[in-house]
């Protein structure tokens, strides 16, 4: 028995109720559970700013982490320059391809952050040049979980002893970061995502989205294990804001006005600001008490310039090893997986059609130049859609290009100054954990309600589920506690296996993938219904032909470059829509402004009678 799909309704902040198909009246309900009306008129640059400000935190929680975890294996005895300086240039990379992303990728509002998978790849690619003490079976996850006693000194000196150890490893992590992108950019070029997410299903995206969720809780757990107290305070005050005072409505006034009759708007101000009122209130709490459960040396003034500009081969070029194409490969594969998982996700979050083939080519290709970047930066982390960033977003229930804008200019701006980059290094541990832990529980809450959309009781989708899944947890686990690490007697081989079977996202798509396209099933049965290859059909059928035109637009190539598409060489065609493709037929064509906000209150002026769910700003 087929299950029923998940309801639109749920997510009202790009949709409105007229938007969908007609329904019967609505019973009356509590108003605790109504979402907010979409408003009409153009958003306040003031909201736009605190939203973007609330996705830096959660970016800045994932650097931290990434970076922290990183430092630690790599340098024991010394850095040879200010770890700000490495973080600033992450922030720098992260916003340039968070823009690009935004305006002529895959249009999504997705933030970009290094990701999990190039921190596991990165580890694995370091961990064979470590000393013996340190790899010593437990050494460095005691190393780890002493997060408030970490120490990384500097070293400017020549005669420092493990200096030279130290910018190798960098180098080769770079290098390694640089060999992804290419790799990554190749794929996009060439329509390979575009070709594969098509035969992604539900069966394949729920478990990929679940590991997604799990993947990361070891790490938030031995961050919020520094202090428990300052992590249940901000999770605690995280799931009030948003969940039990998300429909308390405040009327504020427009910063400017749209009509003589304009009115005051209600806006659930908890919900949208239910990331950045808890942060702010730890942080200032921590700072009273005292608390500090961060190394000391990372946010010493005196370390960092306030004015900074990145520019390739500052410190070093990246090092191009056999080692590090391996690692590179392993994180191209396990990126672009994450970040497909992120695209699905992201639209069904923001009720938009599953994205189409080329702008899921021209997102992944624009990922990829942005960790070619960051590697010749420096920085021995790439960019991908951020996972907890999307979780954010179906947190607060409310995305917006113009808020993904700000975000990249903001990040763009702490990459100009480490002093500035090097003030988020103050959060404390246990709220970088406890931001994690919530953004990461929505991830895993929207895999699991993917499975609805599929039949739940075919005996052939719980074997596909759960395969994916166990496997996907098991073999990481596996290689993490085996006494002795896995050897075929060549390095870059060894690298590459050990880097892909410690993958978890990776390994939960490639399983659901090869299992889903090779068990028979029925299109019914495996959620595709219709004879849809899309990934929430079911959805995207009750949206009206209009707002599921207007949605479509959404991922549009922006005007000037849309009327370059025929002058794009065949090969290169997979990146331009295809004349067929909605938001075309209309013969409109998409200005630069159009779409730019999908969040209630992007649109233009509208009757109350005719709301719309997803608006253009004019």
């Amino acid at each position: 028995m087929s299950r029923s799909p998940l309801n639109p309704n749920q997510l009202q902040s790009v949709g409105s109720q007229d938007a969908l198909a007609p329904l019967p009246p609505p019973v009356p309900q509590n108003p605790s559970t109504h979402s907010w009306d979409p408003l009409c008129g153009s958003l306040p640059w003031g909201l736009s700013c605190l939203l973007a400000l609330q996705h830096v935190l959660v970016m800045a929680s994932l650097l931290c982490v990434s970076h922290l975890l990183l430092l630690c294996s790599l340098s024991p005895e010394g850095l040879s320059y200010s770890p700000s300086q490495l973080l600033a240039s992450s922030f720098f990379s992260c916003g340039v391809s968070t823009i690009l992303q935004t305006w002529m990728g895959s249009r999504l509002p997705l933030v970009q952050a290094p990701s999990l998978e190039f921190l596991i790849s990165a580890l694995v690619l370091t961990s064979q040049k470590l000393p013996l003490a340190i790899q010593t079976p437990g050494n460095c996850e005691h190393r780890t979980r002493a997060r408030a006693s970490l120490m990384m000194h500097l070293c400017r000196g020549p005669s420092c002893h493990g200096l030279r150890h130290w910018n190798t490893s960098l180098q080769e992590v770079s290098g390694a970061v640089v060999v992804s992108g290419l790799l990554q950019g190749t794929m996009g070029l060439l329509g390979s995502p575009g070709r594969v997410f098509p035969h992604c299903g539900p069966l394949v995206l729920a478990p990929s989205l679940v590991v997604a969720g799990l993947s990361a809780h070891r790490e938030v757990a031995q961050f919020c294990s520094a202090h428990w107290g300052l992590a249940l305070l901000v999770i605690l005050l995280m799931v009030v804001c948003s969940q039990h005072l998300g429909s308390s409505q405040f009327h504020v006034c427009p910063w400017r006005r749209a009509s003589a009759s304009s009115t005051h708007t209600p806006l659930p101000a908890f919900r949208l600001l239910s990331v950045l009122i808890p942060v702010a209130c730890v942080w200032i709490v921590s700072a009273f008490l005292g608390f500090s459960v961060i190394p000391q040396e990372l946010s010493a003034p005196t370390k960092a310039p306030w004015i900074w500009l990145p520019h390739p081969g500052e410190w070093n070029w990246p090092l191009l090893t056999p080692r590090a194409l391996a690692a590179g490969i392993s994180m191209a594969l396990a990126a672009s997986t994450s970040s497909l998982g992120c695209y699905a996700l992201c639209g069904r979050l923001l009720h938009l059609p599953p994205p189409p083939p080329h702008a899921c080519s021209r997102g992944l290709s624009l990922e990829g130049l942005g960790s070619v970047l960051a590697g010749l930066l420096g920085s021995p982390m790439g960019t991908a859609s951020s996972f907890p960033n999307v979780g954010k977003v179906g947190l607060i229930q409310a995305g917006s290009q113009q808020v993904a804008h700000l975000v990249g200019l903001l990040c763009m701006g702490l990459g100009l100054s480490p002093r500035l980059a090097q003030l988020l290094t103050t959060i404390p541990l246990p709220v970088v954990g406890g931001v994690l832990g919530v953004t990461q529980a929505v991830v895993l809450s929207a895999g699991f309600s993917s499975f609805y959309l599929a039949d739940i009781d075919s005996g052939r989708n719980i074997f596909i589920v759960g395969f994916s899944i166990f496997m996907a947890l098991l073999l990481p686990r596996w290689f993490r506690e085996a006494p002795v690490l896995f050897s075929t007697g060549w390095s870059p081989l060894d690298v590459l296996l050990h880097s892909l079977l410690t993958q978890p996202i990776f390994l939960a798509g490639l399983s659901g993938f090869l299992l889903e396209n090779t068990i028979p099933g029925t299109q019914l049965e495996r959620g595709l219904g219709q004879g849809l290859p899309s990934v929430f059909t079911a959805q995207e059928a009750r949206m009206p032909q209009k707002p599921r035109e207007k949605a479509a637009q959404v991922y549009r190539l922006p005007f000037p470059i849309q009327n370059l598409c025929p002058c794009i060489p065949q090969p290169l065609r997979c990146l331009c829509p295809l004349p067929e493709d909605p938001g075309d037929e209309e013969g409109g064509s998409s200005e630069p402004e159009e779409m730019a906000d999908l969040l209630p209150g992007s649109g233009e002026p509208c009757p109350e009678s005719s709301r719309e769910g997803f608006r253009s700003q004019k």
